[in-house]
């Protein structure tokens, strides 16, 4: 499946979700440097019982993401995150490939 029909699923999904009666969020990577699994655009939609679909990061930072993402359907507002291999919370969660990731974290309205 190509990249933009992925980002399609997505959405779709994220928009199904809503359409249930779900919260949801959606997390976008918005910047990367280095070695990054996932480029730009890269989209994650998230429950708040924690299912998801779509990929930030090829699995190395996904459960931090979805963890995340729950707190801001609980709580409101926006998150940035950053993971790189300077954040000591990178290598906990699995990013040693050398690069940094930026994932934008909002609810879906």
């Amino acid at each position: 499946m190509d990249a933009l029909k992925d980002d399609e699923t997505v959405l779709e999904q994220a928009a199904a979700w809503k359409t249930e009666g779900k919260g949801v969020a959606l997390a976008t990577v918005v910047s990367t440097w280095g070695s990054s699994p996932r480029p730009v655009g890269s989209q994650l939609a998230i429950t708040g019982e924690g299912n998801f679909i779509g990929s930030v990061s090829g699995g190395c930072i996904e459960g931090a993401v979805v963890h995340e993402a729950r707190q801001v359907i609980d709580e409101g507002g926006t998150r940035m995150l950053t993971y790189g291999v300077t954040d000591e919370m990178a290598w906990e969660v699995g990013l040693a490939c050398g690069g940094t990731v930026e994932v934008f974290v909002e609810p879906v309205e």
